[in-house]
């Protein structure tokens, strides 16, 4: 895009003020629009005729409705919640918050593996009965990050950084990566975070040997985005392969792990224990034996949560503005075929 007619841009989230101050300090080419909206519905219907740029959580138009939309910056890594829309199949352009929530997502996965390591989910529940329990050097055991094996399925910017984290712990680490021949992170990244070249792993593997890679493995963390071959992934052939002290952390999508298969795996003690951010369902349904389970630590899909959260997304979008107008490739483009 180098024109310089005005590129009019719709901001359907609440960005504070500053923020937006910093988007229309970009160009005096474009104007910004901010209409809170959550749905297609509360979208705009004067505005969308002429809109250029929208970003937006979910709310998009038919694409008949918007036609000079151009990009739609979503406000998510995921896109699992809005992959069926037709703007996404559509010759519009889509790119995702890839990277964006990359140190959030990556210290809660590690404070898991420290809580689960550490038996903390047993301490809280010894002291919620106002007592420690006999035998506490064995019932409070701890396994140390140092030396251990820390397996990561889908080594992209959420998984590099895990690794770095893992590695100054002095954690061996393995991976899975969809494409072993391009082994360089071409997202967005924040400098100084994660494994661009991805030289942390001591072996890298493809996923369907990600059954050979967790039997080696005292912690998994899944960081995949859900696609139709990643969905169901994580299935009981893999639990099978996995050693009974190890532990899974999930902070990929829901659907990726099949809860079935790691709720018997649990219940057989064939995995030591669990963290799950993400669920098939969400909220988790209050029938799920996940719930009462002692070795298994649950949150409510927020290890993206960050107060950073919307400072980053700005960075984000403002680089990718400046790439769009000078006509240049955007950072984390949608591709309708890989789903991510």
């Amino acid at each position: 895009m180098t024109s310089m007619s005005e590129i009019n841009v719709l901001l359907t989230l609440p960005f504070p003020e500053p923020l937006i101050e910093r988007l229309a300090a970009v160009s005096p080419q474009l104007k910004i629009h901010v209409h809170h909206a959550q749905s297609a519905e509360e979208l705009p219907k004067e505005l969308l005729p002429e809109i250029e740029i929208l970003y937006t959580f979910s709310a998009l138009p038919e694409p008949e409705v918007a036609p000079r939309l151009r990009w739609v910056q979503l406000h998510l890594t995921g896109v699992d919640h809005v992959a069926e829309h037709d703007l996404m199949h559509s010759e519009v352009m889509v790119t995702t918050l890839s990277g964006a929530s990359v140190p959030q997502v990556a210290e809660f996965a590690l404070m898991c593996i420290l809580a689960l390591s550490r038996r903390l989910p047993t301490m809280i529940d010894d002291v919620a009965d106002v007592r420690w329990m006999g035998e506490r050097f064995k019932r409070y055991r701890s396994v140390e990050l140092c030396r251990s094996t820390l397996g990561i399925i889908g080594y992209g910017s959420i998984g590099r950084e895990v690794a770095r984290l893992g590695r100054a712990f002095g954690s061996r680490v393995l991976a899975t990566k969809r494409n072993l021949r391009n082994l360089k992170d071409q997202g967005y990244a924040l400098e100084g975070l994660g494994d661009p070249d991805a030289e942390l792993p001591e072996r890298l593997y493809p996923p369907e040997a990600v059954g050979s890679m967790v039997s080696e493995c005292d912690f998994v963390v899944v960081t995949v985005p859900l696609t139709p071959e990643t969905r169901g992934l994580i299935d009981a052939k893999v639990f099978e392969r996995m050693k009974p002290t190890a532990y899974l952390v999930d902070v990929s999508r829901g659907g990726v792990v099949d809860h079935g298969a790691l709720v018997e795996a649990l219940n057989e003690k064939r995995l030591a224990g669990a963290a799950l951010d993400v669920y098939p369902v969400e909220p988790l349904p209050q029938s799920s034996p996940l719930w009462n389970m002692s070795n298994v630590i649950l949150s409510p899909h927020v290890a993206g949560a960050s107060d950073k959260y919307y400072e980053r997304a700005v960075d984000l979008f403002i680089e990718n503005l400046h790439r769009y107008r000078a006509g240049r490739p955007l950072l984390n483009r949608y591709d309708p075929e890989r789903k991510y």
